[in-house]
């Protein structure tokens, strides 16, 4: 069995799926954080089969939309004085900005810069967005 110390203060981030944990742990930069970090892959999990987990012994700030996208499924747990004080059920957000790109060459995106790329969550079971100016659909798979 693996053991791996209690945290005091940080966050757990558990039930990714088994081999998405190391870009989620590239993505929050823990390969060169200046605390403690533990990355676990394929763990046994009677819910999943496998999975990865990543905990870390500091409180930083998490784009929840983006985890969202990398894996509706996670689980975050925020730890405060080593006690789980809230667990937050990610899901595919409803609206992502400057995350997935329009690739439509039509779209208003494509020729004025500085407008931001704004998709809303067009279908939950498949997990497709249409972008806000053009229509065109993206499956949240683009970003993964």
């Amino acid at each position: 069995m693996l053991n791996i110390a209690e945290i005091k203060n940080g966050i757990v981030i558990d039930h990714i799926k088994a081999g998405q944990g190391i870009r989620i742990f590239n993505w929050l930069g823990l390969g060169k954080a200046p605390y403690p970090v533990a990355f676990v892959v394929n763990a046994s999990s009677d819910r999943m089969g496998r999975k990865d987990l990543i905990k870390i012994d500091n409180t930083i700030t998490i784009n929840f939309d983006i985890l969202g996208l990398i894996d509706p499924d996670i689980t975050v747990n925020i730890i405060e004085n080593e006690a789980v004080t809230e667990k937050i059920k990610l899901k595919l957000p409803r609206r992502v900005e400057d995350i997935l790109i329009c690739k439509n060459p039509r779209c208003i995106t494509s020729t004025e810069k500085y407008i931001p790329h704004i998709f809303h969550l067009d279908n939950p079971e498949q997990g497709t967005y249409r972008c806000e100016y053009c229509d065109e659909v993206r499956s949240a798979e683009d970003f993964r």
